[in-house]
């Protein structure tokens, strides 16, 4: 017979695991050290699919996941644009899309910046001349930054809006708080 104090006191099976990613850390500060420049203390991120095949959303997605963690720089993403700095927008702009696109963009404060992430949202990528597609972002909004890929990585995507915050702090800091 099985003592049941066996099943509580085993040893631990588990491994400590710990990783450090120094590219990832070393953006991470740049962009917490650039981004009060801009945007005040954090980033809100407004992320709108606006027709895509899912491929950027899971790589943004990723960006939350314990091994990114972005909020630990100050990055967040928002459930409303009224609340966001930056809208990131996914896939190329379908006719069906254009109109909350717009939407999403006139209820954002100012001031706002919209990036395009993925090879769709910058040009329509495989959906360009597609009947039901409008193209990409900036056929129906002004694009700040576009972060090509297919789909592009976190760290790219995180590249990319470090150059966003460094090309909007040289053009004129607009510090929110």
């Amino acid at each position: 017979m099985i003592n049941p104090l066996s099943l509580f006191l085993r040893p631990k099976v588990t491994e400590t695991f710990e990783f450090r990613d120094e590219e990832l850390e070393t953006l991470g500060a740049e962009i917490k050290k650039e981004m009060p420049k801009v945007f005040g203390r954090s980033l809100a991120i407004r992320e709108l699919d606006s027709g895509s095949d899912n491929s950027t959303e899971i790589e943004i997605s990723n960006l939350g996941t314990p091994y990114y963690d972005v909020e630990r720089f100050g990055i967040s993403f928002v459930a409303s644009p009224r609340h966001a700095d930056v809208l990131l927008v996914t896939g190329a702009v379908t006719l069906n899309m254009a109109e909350a696109v717009k939407k999403t963009y006139e209820a954002m404060p100012s001031p706002k910046f919209v990036v395009a992430v993925g090879d769709d949202a910058c040009d329509g990528g495989i959906y360009r001349g597609s009947y039901a597609v409008l193209g990409g972002v900036d056929k129906v909004l002004p694009v700040d930054m576009k972060i090509p890929g297919n789909p592009p990585s976190p760290k790219e995507i995180l590249r990319g809006l470090l150059a966003l915050t460094k090309k909007a702090s040289e053009k004129e800091p607009k510090k929110r708080t």
